[in-house]
């Protein structure tokens, strides 16, 4: 599968398992399937929720902080990829 760059982590919030991530471009939206990928880090999942300021949202854009709930830990500067089928 392709992908599209969409953003990169901001920051790891090991303690909740969550990724916040800077949307750079495109459109993320919950079921969307994330590649995030970096020096050590290469995980690929579906995305359960979005959030922005603790509140769930239906889809992210460009410009938006974001929070991803992620199955691994994952870095700042990681770069996260929206997979198209």
């Amino acid at each position: 599968m392709a992908g599209q760059l969409i953003g990169h982590v901001t920051h790891w919030y090991g303690h909740n398992l969550v990724a916040g991530v800077h949307m750079d471009e495109g459109e993320l939206r919950e079921g969307d399937v994330v590649h995030i990928l970096g020096h050590t880090s290469d995980v690929e999942q579906a995305v359960g929720s979005i959030e922005i300021e603790h509140q769930r949202v239906d889809a992210a854009h460009p410009g938006e902080e974001i929070g991803i709930k992620v199955g691994e830990h994952v870095r700042e500067h990681d770069k996260v990829y929206r997979l198209l089928h």
